[in-house]
């Protein structure tokens, strides 16, 4: 019992501190931007890809510059479950071998993929900020992203990612609220 008294408070710590990691959801809503532009283009399809690729790589310094612009703790390094986060966001990348195989074999799928794995390595972060939005987004974001990307353009589908993050940044300022005013 002590034990989970000890887990619960190292989760709350790390929710507070790190803010729930809203600095990388606020760092989406500029990705999925971007992306809408490159696929707003008469670029090829591959190209747009590759252009996909490269500005997935902005994700990690965005989010570092944002949490140091709002005075967030980017990395808990006093919290053990910091570096549990951060397996949870390397982890996603090994799902990022299935869109480089998407590319060039099936490249009109390429963006619906990125934006389920996107959305499918969200759900551990429900458990580990305590937050609902996590959990229901993970669930949301890759279940529209897959009906979506099977029957629009990459750019419906771009629009409505970032549809989608804006309301879930939104969704976490509250939970971060409520948190903030409990402890």
């Amino acid at each position: 019992m002590k034990s989970a008294r000890i887990l619960q408070a190292l989760r709350t710590d790390l929710a507070l501190r790190q803010l729930k990691g809203i600095h990388f959801i606020i760092m989406s809503v500029f990705l999925w931007s971007t992306l809408i532009v490159i696929q707003a283009t008469d670029l090829h399809i591959l190209m747009k890809n590759l252009l996909t690729f490269c500005a997935t790589g902005m994700i990690l310094p965005g989010a570092y510059y944002i949490s140091k612009l709002l005075r967030i703790d980017f990395s808990t390094k006093d919290n053990p479950l910091s570096k549990l986060g951060l397996l949870f966001t390397l982890n996603q990348l090994l799902y990022l071998l299935i869109a480089m195989w998407i590319y060039p074999t099936l490249p009109e799928y390429m963006l619906m993929v990125i934006a389920i794995v996107f959305g499918a390595h969200l759900l551990p972060f429900g458990w580990l900020y305590h937050s609902k939005s996590y959990t229901a987004f993970a669930i949301i974001i890759s279940f529209l992203a897959l009906i979506i990307g099977l029957n629009f353009s990459p750019l419906v589908l771009a629009i409505a990612m970032l549809l989608l993050e804006i309301i879930f940044v939104y969704c976490l300022y509250r939970e971060i609220k409520q948190i903030s005013l409990k402890y």
